[in-house]
Parts: C-alpha cells; sequence; structure tokens
C-alpha cells in the first residue's frame, strides 16, 4: 500500500466531516485520475451507516479541495461511498479494530487469496494472519493489496442461511 500524497487531506477532510475514511484509492490516467473514497460513521452498525445525502455532502467538501489545492481542476472523476458489506480492511487502525475477524486477502507472498484469521497486528507495518491450514503468518500492510473484512458468523455458530 503505497502512500499516496493526496491520502492525509483527505482521511482529514472526512474526520471533519464526522466520519471514518476506510478506503482511499486513486488509478487511472495522471491526466484525468479515478479517486474513490469509501466512508463511514464511526459508530456505524448495520442500518445505521452513511446515508446517499451524508455521501453527497463530503463529495463537495473533497471536490472544493481538490480544485483549490491540488492543481487537478476538474481533471478526475470523484467517487464517495460507504464500505459495503464486505468492507475492506486497510488502516493498521482498522486491521486493531478487527483482531479475531476473518478477512479474505489478497497479497504479495499469499498464494490465491485465502481467508485469513487477524490474529495481531504488533506495529503500524505488520499484521500476524491465521491461515487455514493452522499456520500463523506475518504480513507487512504494503504488501497487501486488498483485504475485506467477511461477515461476522453468529456466536451459536451456525451459518446463515
Amino acid at each position: 500500500m503505497v502512500a499516496d500524497p493526496l491520502l492525509p487531506a483527505v482521511r482529514r477532510l472526512v474526520a471533519d466531516l464526522g466520519f471514518e475514511l476506510i478506503d482511499f484509492r486513486r488509478s487511472g490516467p495522471p491526466a484525468r485520475p479515478l479517486i474513490q473514497v469509501r466512508m463511514d460513521r464511526p459508530d456505524s452498525r448495520p442500518g445505521h451507516g452513511v446515508t446517499a445525502g451524508d455521501c453527497a455532502r463530503a463529495s463537495r467538501a473533497i471536490e472544493g479541495w481538490l480544485a483549490a489545492e491540488t492543481g487537478l481542476g476538474d481533471k478526475y472523476q470523484l467517487q464517495v461511498s460507504s464500505p459495503g458489506i464486505k468492507r475492506p480492511v486497510r488502516f493498521p487502525e482498522h486491521w486493531r479494530q478487527h483482531v479475531g475477524r476473518t478477512v479474505k486477502v489478497t497479497a504479495k507472498g499469499l498464494a490465491g487469496h485465502p481467508l485469513a484469521v487477524i490474529v495481531a497486528v504488533p506495529d503500524e507495518a505488520t499484521v500476524r494472519l491465521g491461515l487455514p491450514d493452522g499456520q500463523e503468518v506475518s504480513v507487512a500492510l504494503d504488501a497487501v493489496k486488498e483485504a475485506l473484512l467477511m461477515e461476522q458468523e453468529p456466536a451459536d455458530g451456525r451459518r446463515k442461511p
């Protein structure tokens, strides 16, 4: 995960609006990049998350900042959304928040896209994952291309239909 120079300011803008930045991505051609922002309420729970109005408000704030401070003008595409059902796990504090939960991971050095349990986050750069075969591995956070939080199973162990 390479730090984007826009990330700190977008994170601050989203926080100033009362939300938590869940994911930030910039892709596409430099002449017209796609900027994707996923945000959530710090206290969100099913049915009480980010609304379309919240996304529109954040989009206007980010657009204003992009126009005034980055020199991109209107040469970008901006998407602001909720994190969705399979919430991305991207920043060290989110990895810590979800210790014990299962993630689907795509990372350099891991074969395939295993489901793994977040065991620990010993520092800002590393996560310990429990793999399905019982093995534990340390993975550098900058080697993680994508990690999606899987739905929590009920406490009684029964799967949802």
